[in-house]
């Protein structure tokens, strides 16, 4: 006959898992001898024995007592509803093992990978810290919203992106952000993005239909999302809007043709203006700057 902790020594389990083991029900509680000590035989061994071969494979302390008491068929199948669940778990935890090693590629946690590549893209362009925040908010939105469409989007900023003339166009207008409207320097930022959309006025063209393509993916003009995103990048600069008006006048002057005008009520031009801020940027930037921009001077 065996004390509790010869039991647990014997088992390789702790004295206090044969106590727990007691008032969870699966191990018989001897009574106390003359001495005062709770004696277990043989029976007490194999059995824990079997309640630890069970703990250790995985199986819940509530369903032990039910396969200690099962049949063979009985025992098969819930041993098989056991490893079921617990390769589910398996599943769940490697999963959020990935998870957690995608952590260190920062954004491409977030957003799919065509938009994690633009984010780098833009990032190594140089432009502002607030500029970067905007880009990033607003692409999870959109991403979280349009995933197939916002994929799309990126892909033809990235494409756009290619050109260092572009990228340089694009750093200017984010640097034009926090300018006086009265600057000086507004009109030769316009003159250089008008005058990129006449040189290359044969490439936009051939750009247009698969621009329109990515404009027409989806309905960009959900307000929810439109004001999601709209919220991350707040009012437009007054600077943005100078250098707008602008580029539509030496665009004019230029005898190239545009995007209609805003509607005259107020309202109305917001709206107009928020759609087209949406669809312009690939629905992911403050930036009005794009392709597509670009392409509405032609």
């Amino acid at each position: 006959m065996l004390t509790i902790s010869q039991l647990a020594g014997y088992t390789g389990v702790t004295v206090r898992a044969v106590r727990h083991y007691h008032q969870r029900g699966l191990l018989p509680e001897p009574e106390r001898d003359a001495s005062g000590y709770r004696r277990y035989d043989a029976d007490a061994v194999i059995e824990l024995i079997r309640i630890k071969a069970l703990a250790d494979a995985g199986v819940p302390l509530a369903r032990i007592r039910q396969l200690l008491a099962a049949g063979p068929d009985e025992f098969a199948r819930a041993v098989a509803e056991i490893d079921k669940t617990l390769a589910g778990r398996i599943r769940e935890i490697q999963a959020q093992r990935r998870r957690i090693a995608q952590l260190a590629a920062g954004d491409r946690l977030f957003v799919p990978a065509e938009i994690a590549d633009l984010l780098d893209r833009i990032r190594n362009l140089g432009i502002s810290p607030e500029a970067m925040q905007i880009e990033r908010d607003s692409w999870i939105l959109l991403a979280a919203r349009y995933p197939g469409q916002a994929r799309n989007w990126a892909r033809a900023k990235l494409t756009a992106l290619d050109d260092r003339e572009f990228q340089q166009l694009y750093r200017a207008y984010y640097e034009t952000s926090g300018w006086d409207p009265a600057d000086p320097r507004l009109e030769q930022v316009a003159d250089t993005i008008v005058g990129f959309a006449e040189r290359h006025r044969a490439e936009m063209k051939r750009h247009r239909v698969d621009l329109e393509q990515v404009s027409a993916a989806g309905p960009v003009d959900d307000p929810v999302a439109m004001a999601l995103v709209l919220s991350r990048t707040a009012t437009m600069p007054p600077a943005w809007e100078r250098l707008d008006q602008l580029c539509r006048q030496k665009a004019r002057a230029r005898g190239l043709t545009m995007q209609p005008a805003p509607p005259p009520d107020r309202r109305s031009r917001d709206q107009a203006r928020d759609s087209r801020r949406l669809k312009a940027t690939g629905g992911g930037s403050g930036a009005l700057v794009d392709r597509a921009d670009l392409e509405n001077l032609i």
